[in-house]
């Protein structure tokens, strides 16, 4: 049998992600915007299924997907040879997490780095990358929103009242 913590947790990060999908879905609808796999998957990044440190870790994300895309984005503008920059883009973004102190969230970064450095064949380099660029930091503020939903005193009061606590008199 599963402990009710665990489930708790569990319950509380599906409903974070089933969340930062109708959010996403939800705007992008209102606002007619049609490339929402960016954000959505900036969104999945800064979610934490841990609530005790998910603020925290939220920010630390937030913060690497902000370095992360802007390696991405100021390699592009040096020049756009895709592969070589690319590379220099990740080292880069490795080497910033690091000395960021970020690096529990240097991948989030490097997914970050790539969503910015990449587009399909024809389309405008720039255009793509100040969209994807501006679709990363939408799907972080979301993830924050939605951290910060999750994890106030009301949301644990829900928990508790889906999932009461058992009673330990030996019944």
């Amino acid at each position: 049998m599963i402990d009710q913590q665990r489930t708790k947790r569990l319950l509380i990060y599906a409903a974070k992600c089933v969340s930062g999908v109708l959010a996403v879905m939800g705007l992008s609808w209102l606002l007619n915007y049609q490339d929402v796999i960016w954000v959505l998957i900036s969104v999945m990044l800064v979610l934490s299924p841990d609530g005790s440190d998910a603020v925290t870790l939220a920010v630390t994300r937030i913060k690497a997907n902000a370095v992360g895309a802007a390696s991405g984005f100021l390699l592009l503008l040096i020049h756009p040879n895709m592969i070589f920059m690319m590379c220099i883009a990740v080292m880069i973004t490795v080497v910033l997490c690091n000395i960021l102190y970020l690096e529990p969230a240097t991948r989030t970064a490097l997914a970050a780095t790539i969503i910015v450095m990449t587009h399909e064949a024809g389309e405008h380099l720039w255009d793509t990358a100040v969209a994807r660029v501006l679709s990363v930091l939408a799907g972080c503020l979301l993830g924050l929103l939605i951290t910060f939903i999750f994890h106030n005193k009301y949301a644990r009061q829900t928990a508790e009242i889906i999932l009461p606590k058992p009673d330990k008199g030996g019944e």
